[in-house]
């Protein structure tokens, strides 16, 4: 698979990280136009779940995505990705590293990480995300965690946007 053809699903710390710390709207629209843009190619997508992860905020970013990206928000109520959430949380289970109270946190139904990887592993897409692969934490369950144990790809934002040849 070339990178082009990579389809990438959004975590929460995406957007809020870029909102608060580098890719400013007042600055950087370029950033926001271009998630838009590849939205619409159908490249770039996240899931209802995130949505209301920042719609507990009240700032730019939450404005912003319920105006501008709200098409680009899958809701998550479908039976492939149940079928894969199901899947991942019988996963996370069974998994003596992480605490219980990791697993539970994880187990969330509110909890966007859980499916956002259910997204990506039902879609086979890769998940973009902020947080990195720890193989020795114990007390939250990492989405590179998870995707290394389903052969999902993990990457940050720099590598998607350099993925899609994407400059300001």
């Amino acid at each position: 698979m070339t990178a082009q053809a990579v389809k990438y699903v959004l975590d929460a710390n995406v957007f809020m990280e870029a909102s608060r710390r580098y890719y400013p709207f007042d600055f950087a629209k370029p950033f926001w136009d271009g998630l838009l843009y590849y939205s619409e190619m159908k490249i770039v997508c996240s899931v209802d779940k995130v949505l209301d992860e920042i719609n507990k905020g009240n700032d730019e970013l939450k404005t912003w995505a319920n105006n501008e990206y709200i098409d680009y928000f899958i809701p998550t109520k479908n039976e492939d990705i149940l079928t894969a959430y199901s899947t991942i949380v019988i996963w996370a289970q069974g998994q003596d590293q992480y605490t219980q109270l990791a697993k539970d946190t994880f187990m969330k139904a509110e909890n966007a990480d859980t499916w956002v990887l259910a997204f990506a592993l039902s879609n086979e897409l890769a998940v973009v995300t902020h947080e990195v692969l720890d193989n020795h934490i114990r007390k939250r369950i990492p989405i590179p965690n998870v995707c290394n144990a389903f052969n999902i790809k993990p990457c940050d934002t720099f590598e998607m946007l350099r993925n899609l040849n994407f400059s300001f």
